[in-house]
Order: structure tokens, then C-alpha cells, then sequence
């Protein structure tokens, strides 16, 4: 007898072995994490031939985006990993009304930031830490930005919609035809057109528009076990809630991350603008590096997820420590290269400013010395968030870029100048991931726990 879609999706994510199945849904998902690190190192290439400020601007906005991703991935991680364990127990039915709500609800929460944000764009550009020559850079680029929220927040909800389904390759498209139109069309708008930076802000969001259609075509025409049509919108408050519950430790991890390039392009500000734009692209080239690591955990998350929920906690464990193994020897290859090649990876960006190149040359060898341990960090917090620990995923979501970063951003340059700058998010990486211990510790004992009572 012919199986049913959700059937054959079930026993694809319960019964394939486990390097194989993570493997499969982890590739198509760091190729378009990278896609989309690619298209903002893009953004600071281009817009930083423009001149020192310009660049220094690409930082003041990645903040603002932070916040635009951080809503959209607070519904679209809460959506989607609520989803896998609905699906998991082949609940498809409340699977469906689960993403759907997510899905409208982040269309509204975008409006929100488009409207709030254009009404106060200056007092907002001031508020990121925008300089008075940064302002003008910062005030073009952010106002198209804001325009795409909307979209921008959704494509994250169907984005990991899709990948709660394990349709990672499908995800995969969209997101990276998006990305490489933005790298095509950055270079148009900003030099043939003469927009400057405006351009490059036209050209993400025409990019994320693309994207977005791409990626709701796969429910449209039904290639999804998940439906989006708005009689699905769930009428019961738990169902909100649940979601929100699940997706706060991304509101947390992408809010403070947003709030951390704050409080780093403010006290960078004091050191001029050659500062800004030295971390601004020390934060796009490892936004790139850490982008694989998140790839990879996200393509890994739907596994656990399916398989909590079939109470198949044998391969839940399974799931863990090839995820652990594989992202540390990743980020220990990658962490070498990057601190032998950090003078020419800067260069890219600003080859006529020694200045620049000189202080994120420095940053970008300080964070690969402890780039082997973020994994440890990485997959704790997304194994506790999608098993529906929400205060102990909050806690640890807060560690990397805000209990621990916050005090050594503001202290350490109070008594190593420039150099505090520079050190204080690899010390801050190097103690969350001692921190995160305590709780992927318990976690192994309980699964050994739940698998020896299957037995």
C-alpha cells in the first residue's frame, strides 16, 4: 500500500541513520545561511568603496536588522520547532494551525516595526550609535530596510516552517536565489544608477521580496504538509503562547545580538569612525563563520524535534553529539584559517585604510582563539530551546552576547583601550560556553535516563 506524504516524511525523520539525515537537512541550510552572510558582506563590500563612514553605517543598520530578524526568528523558531514535535506525534492538524499563526502573526509584528521605525528614524540611527557623519549613510540605508520588515519577518517563519517539515533544500532555494540577486543587483544600483548607498538598501530589499515568494510558493501550490491559509489561524491564546514560549530564547539571542553591535559601535565611536568600520566588518566576516555553525545546529533542531516528540530519545542523543563532534572540528579548521588570513580578509574591505585593517586584523585573530568552542554554546541552546526548555534557552541564549558581553564591553576598554573592544565578544564566547556545561551535562543524563526506561 502506497504511503501517505506524512508518512513517508515521518519515517524519513525517525528512521534514516542519524549523520546521513542531519546531514541532508544541515547542507541545504548553512548554504543559505551563507548565501545570506555572503549578501551582507557584499552589502559592506560595495557600500564600503564608497568611503569610512559608509562603511561604519552598514554596522549602525546590522543592528536595526538584528531586531527585524529577531522577531521574525522569535515566531519562525517558536512556529517551527512546535511544529516538528506536533509532526513527530502526527498531530498535523494542530502542526498547521501552529504555522500558520506564526506566519500571520510575524506579517503584523513587521508592520509594527516599519511604522514605528519610520516615524522615528533619526531619533532610532542616534539610538544604534550612528555618529554625525555616519548619520546621513545610516538614515538612506535604514529607511528601505525598514520598508522590506514585513517581508523579511515572514520569510523567516516559512523558512523554518519548511525546515520543521525536513524540506531544507526547498528553504535552501529560496533563501539563496534572494541572496545572490541582492550580489548581483548591489553593484547595479549603488555605481551604474548612482544611488549609493540607497542602492544597496533598493537591492536587499527587492532580494528579500523575491525570497519571500519563492518560499510561500511551496505552500501555495501545496508541496508542504503545512497549510497557510488563514482559516487555519488558531483562535486559541495557548497556541500564541506556546509559540512565543518556544521562540524567546531566539528573541533573546538575536535581540541582544542586536543590542550588543549597539553597545560595540558606541564604544567603538570613541576611537573614530576607522573603529565603527573596522568592527562593522570584523562583525560581517563572522557573522559568516558563525552563520555555518547556526546552519548546521538548524538543520539539526528538526531531527531532535521529530524524534522527541516519536519518543525516540536513542537518536536524540545520537543526533547531540554528532552535531557537538562535527561543529567543533568546523569551527577548529575554520578558526585556523581565519587567523592566518585576518590582515588580507580585511584588506578586501578597506585596502587603503591601515587603520582599519590594523584594529580588525587584531579582533578577528582574538575571536577565532576561541571560535572551537562555540558549538558547545550553539547546540546546548538550540537541543534545551526545541525540547521546550524556554528558561533554561533563555538563559543560555543571553550568555553569549548579553550577561557575559554587556559588563566585559563596557569594562574592558576602561583598562585596555582599544584592545577591550577587540577581546571582549571572545571572552565573552570562551565563558559562555564554560557556562553552558552545567546544563548539556544534565541533558545527557536524562535522555541515557529515558532511553534506558524504553528499553
Amino acid at each position: 500500500m502506497e504511503l501517505t506524504k506524512e508518512q513517508q516524511q515521518f519515517n524519513k525523520m525517525t528512521k534514516t541513520p542519524i549523520p546521513r539525515l542531519v546531514t541532508s537537512l544541515a547542507v541545504p541550510t548553512i548554504i543559505s545561511m551563507l548565501v545570506t552572510a555572503i549578501y551582507n558582506l557584499a552589502d559592506t563590500f560595495f557600500v564600503a568603496q564608497l568611503g569610512t563612514s559608509a562603511a561604519g553605517a552598514v554596522g549602525i543598520v546590522f543592528s536595526l536588522m538584528s531586531i527585524i530578524q529577531a522577531v521574525g526568528l522569535t515566531l519562525g523558531m517558536g512556529a517551527g520547532n512546535v511544529a516538528a514535535y506536533l509532526l513527530g506525534r502526527k498531530e498535523y492538524k494542530a502542526a498547521t494551525s501552529t504555522g500558520a499563526t506564526g506566519f500571520y502573526a510575524a506579517i503584523l509584528f513587521g508592520l509594527i516595526l516599519t511604522i514605528f521605525g519610520l516615524l522615528f528614524l533619526d531619533p532610532l540611527m542616534h539610538a544604534l550609535g550612528s555618529t554625525p557623519t555616519i548619520l546621513p549613510y545610516a538614515r538612506d540605508y535604514a529607511q528601505y530596510i525598514l520598508l522590506g520588515a514585513p517581508v523579511m519577518c515572514a520569510s523567516f517563519v516559512l523558512n523554518n516552517l519548511l525546515r520543521s517539515e525536513g524540506k531544507a533544500a526547498f528553504a535552501m532555494v529560496g533563501i539563496s536565489f534572494g541572496g545572490v540577486l541582492n550580489i548581483l543587483l548591489d553593484p547595479y544600483f549603488i555605481f551604474t544608477l548612482g544611488l549609493g548607498i540607497s542602492g544597496a538598501a533598493i537591492a536587499t530589499l527587492i532580494s528579500q521580496c523575491i525570497s519571500f515568494l519563492i518560499l510561500l510558493s511551496c505552500y501555495l501550490f501545496k508541496k508542504t504538509i503545512i497549510r497557510l491559509h488563514i482559516r487555519h489561524l488558531s483562535k486559541h491564546l495557548k497556541t500564541y503562547t506556546k509559540i512565543l514560549k518556544t521562540g524567546f530564547p531566539s528573541l533573546c539571542r538575536h535581540g541582544l545580538a542586536s543590542a550588543a553591535t549597539v553597545a560595540l559601535n558606541v564604544s567603538a565611536a570613541s576611537y573614530g569612525d576607522e573603529a565603527v568600520a573596522a568592527m562593522s566588518v570584523v562583525g560581517r566576516i563572522f557573522m559568516m563563520v558563525i552563520a555555518i555553525m547556526i546552519g548546521f545546529g538548524q538543520g539539526y533542531t528538526p531531527v531532535v524535534g521529530y524524534n522527541y516528540g516519536a519518543e525516540n530519545y536513542s537518536r536524540v542523543k545520537r543526533a547531540m553529539f554528532f552535531a557537538l563532534k562535527t561543529g567543533i572540528i568546523l569551527m577548529s579548521c575554520l578558526a585556523v584559517a581565519g587567523f592566518f588570513l585576518a590582515p588580507q580578509l580585511m584588506a578586501i574591505f578597506r585596502r587603503d585604510d591601515a587603520a582599519v585593517i590594523s584594529i580588525g586584523t587584531t579582533a578577528i585573530r582574538a575571536q577565532c582563539l576561541t571560535l572551537p568552542l562555540f558549538p558547545i554554546s550553539t547546540i546546548t541552546n538550540m537541543t534545551l530551546q526545541v525540547l521546550g526548555r524556554s528558561r533554561q534557552a533563555t538563559l543560555t541564549a543571553s550568555y553569549r552576547q548579553g550577561i557575559f558581553f554587556f559588563p566585559l564591553i563596557f569594562l574592558l576598554p576602561l583598562f585596555f583601550g582599544i584592545l577591550g573592544i577587540q577581546i571582549a565578544q571572545p571572552l565573552s564566547d570562551f565563558l559562555s560556553s564554560l557556562a553552558c556545561l552545567p546544563f548539556l551535562i544534565p541533558l545527557v543524563r536524562e535522555l541515557n535516563s529515558k532511553i534506558q526506561n524504553c528499553a
